[in-house]
């Protein structure tokens, strides 16, 4: 088994990170390459991951903030907009509301 610091796809960057130009479809000269390439790319994902957690929880507070804000703006936009509330969305059954109910019980299914 060859070592990856002897294979001609391995490059080790400036910082002392080890980085690799093989392609697992074609490249790959034993199974233990596969494996080795396989867990690069695991280590990666996680990386990646791990920095996009970071990034989501610089963004909550402000995300919150904004939240709260909009929601200020929705009910004061609902408390000013009442006004406009129609009487066909009032409640028939309100005993305080006229509407269009008759106390006469003798028009009730009366036909004309």
């Amino acid at each position: 088994m060859i070592q990856c610091e002897q294979c001609e796809f391995f490059h080790r960057g400036p910082g002392g990170q080890a980085s690799f130009s093989c392609d697992p479809f074609s490249t790959i000269k034993e199974p233990e390459c596969l494996a080795k390439w396989q867990l690069m790319k695991t280590t990666q994902l996680v990386g990646a991951y791990q920095a996009t957690l970071d990034y989501y929880r610089k963004l909550a507070p402000m995300q919150e903030k904004m939240f709260k804000v909009m929601e200020r703006e929705i009910d004061d936009i609902s408390e000013a907009d009442q006004w406009k509330v129609d009487d066909d969305d009032a409640d028939p059954d309100d005993p305080d509301d006229p509407g269009d109910k008759s106390d006469n019980p003798w028009d009730e299914g009366k036909t004309y």
